[in-house]
């Protein structure tokens, strides 16, 4: 059989749709997946677009991919590959250029491609996202090498954030059935999976579409009745749709997780009016605190984007001074890179490459305390932990998370893939450290 290797970059997305290509390209043994750390027959790139960095990194994989094996058929889908796929299509080595729709069915295209041809353009199948309507049902058993499954249940958005590239990439919101979320999640769990991680684009706008609408609290509820999955996890969701209804069904529902990851980008309105957002910096505080108030233990992580065209000293401390005030737990922190297509990519006053790097530094040393705050308040205490198959690669400890999203060491003999009750008993290596529990 082929040997086949995946690469993924980007969000939880794309690592439902890797898991998609791996289940289609496994169904009749006919191609053997590998790690992408050994050579391979084909090599399969899952690329990220949402930053300039990301297209730096899918260029480098690229060529890591061909150092392993020089004759190898190389793959490139995702973002990257649906928005600019002449430019992918002229790196030399790349055999084949597949769009996001496209992807879906890559055995499909492996099949009709054994030979490749010379001419570059039969290479490249992207079709227009835009002309995608709805979600079709993809059945996944399982993820390779993840103890958490993932399931797409909202592709596409339909707000034009002015940096942002990412809905010219997946096309217009778009929600899943939810008798086929039901269906997806049963299916899950009959595999032994006891988590399973709600994702989507723009999450919050899940069942907009649908007939009669519905809202993301509606399909946490039918799973909730409809399954036995032990731990419901959303992925990022925008302010604006965290909800009262969602807040108080967090706080109710043991099963599904109190991690909150909400986009913050700046704290500072005229900044945040500047990008587009649908919300000020009061109303985020707002909701913050009203999380912590109902969800004492939540975790709370946010995303925060440095050096936006306009950017001056005082809008960055505004920026800065929020998140100091607020019971953030942990935060990703990105430098604004340009992307060609958006409202802001003509904007000229730009900010110095070293003054962007300064400020993502300050950010990220603020975000590093307030982690370490979260950690040091949960020493002691009794939590569940989800442990994974595989160990941490320093200590060679069994390892797992907790709802909030709390990496933790477990020292102790236990069933990989289960829920278990553990103390934590310190901080280890940026991890908690925990013992077993009764």
């Amino acid at each position: 059989m082929p040997r086949i290797a995946f690469s993924t970059l980007g969000c939880k997305i794309n690592q439902f749709d890797t898991a998609v290509m791996q289940s289609s390209v496994t169904t009749g043994n006919d191609y053997s997946i590998v790690s992408f750390d050994d050579e391979a027959d084909i090599y399969v790139i899952n690329t990220c677009t949402v930053t300039g960095k990301s297209d730096s990194e899918s260029r480098r994989i690229i060529r890591r991919a061909l150092r392993k094996n020089r004759n190898a058929r190389v793959v490139v889908t995702g973002c990257y590959a649906q928005i600019s796929p002449e430019e992918i299509a002229m790196i030399p080595g790349v055999s084949m250029v597949l769009g996001n729709n496209e992807k879906l069915t890559l055995k499909h295209y492996l099949k009709d491609s054994e030979e490749l041809v010379a001419d570059i353009d039969n290479n490249i199948h992207v079709s227009d996202v835009f002309e995608t309507s709805s979600i079709q049902m993809s059945v996944i058993a399982e993820f390779q090498a993840k103890t958490r499954a993932i399931l797409r249940v909202q592709d596409g958005c339909d707000s034009r954030c002015s940096y942002c590239i990412v809905p010219f990439a997946r096309g217009i919101s778009r929600s899943l059935n939810p008798d086929d979320v039901i269906t997806q999640i049963k299916l899950l769990c009959s595999n032994g999976y006891k988590e399973v991680v709600l994702s989507g684009v723009h999450l919050g706008g899940y069942g907009r579409d649908l007939f009669p609408r519905l809202s993301l609290s509606d399909v946490i509820r039918m799973i909730l009745s409809g399954t036995d999955i032990r731990r419901i996890r959303l992925s990022s969701i925008e302010p604006r749709e965290v909800t009262d209804e969602l807040i108080e069904l967090i706080a109710e529902e043991k099963r599904i997780c109190n991690h909150f990851h909400m986009p913050l980008q700046s704290g500072d309105d005229y900044i945040l009016n500047r990008m587009n957002r649908n919300y000020d910096a009061a109303f985020y505080k707002a909701l913050i605190c009203k999380i912590k108030d109902k969800i004492k233990d939540a975790g709370i992580g946010c995303d925060v984007m440095v050096g936006y065209p306009g950017e001056e000293e005082r809008h960055f401390n505004n920026t800065y001074g929020l998140i100091e005030k607020l019971p953030i737990t942990y935060l990703h922190v990105f430098a604004y890179s340009p992307r060609k297509g958006t409202a802001a990519y003509n904007i000229n006053d730009t900010v110095k490459g070293d003054v962007k790097a300064h400020r993502s530094g300050l950010i990220r040393n603020l975000g590093a305390e307030k982690n370490l705050a979260f950690k040091t308040a949960h020493i002691g205490k009794v939590v569940d932990v989800l442990v994974e198959d595989e160990r941490d690669e320093v200590t060679g400890l069994l390892k797992g998370y907790t709802g909030n999203y709390l990496r933790v060491l477990i020292n102790d003999s236990v069933i990989i893939k289960n829920i278990i009750k553990v103390q934590i008993t310190g901080i280890m290596n940026g991890s908690m450290s925990g013992k077993l529990f009764g």
